[in-house]
């Protein structure tokens, strides 16, 4: 839902909204099959929450490489948030700092720990801390999604501390 929902035939709306039961046919007409009870299960225990549902519908709570609006209201941050990542990326970091790539939002985390394990998915991870007071006092803009990830479109790299202080 996230990344190509178009491939299974899904069509989200505007919010990333998509019908429970669309999605479930779309992916066992896709070979991927799995019940609605099911379905609820993963939403419920997912650890990082990533889908919520509301009524009979469900979406990703963020995340998304499709163009969608999950009408989040701006929000003040934290003094500092972390984001995970490796050492192969740190050079450019420092230039461009933190650019959200192939998503909508750079992607930070509230504790070091959440970073630690972002960041460990592509090798051993480094945390940086981001001034997040500055960049909200600068007027940049955050947002928290539901499942507690704080979302900004960009982190230029005087916000950034390579790496985290302790």
């Amino acid at each position: 839902m996230r990344h190509q929902p178009e491939r299974i035939g899904l069509v989200l709306d505007d919010g990333g909204w998509v019908e429970i039961d669309t999605l479930i046919a779309a992916a066992a007409a896709h070979g991927f099959r799995f019940t609605r009870e099911e379905l609820d299960h993963v939403v419920a225990t997912n650890d990082k929450r990533r889908f919520a549902t509301e009524g009979t519908r469900i979406r990703a709570s963020q995340g998304h490489s499709v163009d969608v609006d999950l009408g989040l209201a701006a929000a003040v941050p934290p003094s500092y948030l972390y984001h995970g990542t490796v050492a192969r990326h740190l050079d450019a970091i420092r230039v461009e700092g933190l650019r959200a790539m192939d998503r909508h939002d750079v992607h930070l985390s509230a504790d070091r720990e959440t970073a630690t394990r972002v960041g460990a998915r592509r090798g051993r991870p480094v945390v940086l801390a981001v001034d997040t007071a500055a960049m909200h006092r600068d007027g940049h803009v955050f947002h928290l999604s539901a499942n507690g990830v704080w979302l900004t479109k960009h982190v230029p790299p005087r916000y950034v501390r390579l790496p985290a202080p302790h």
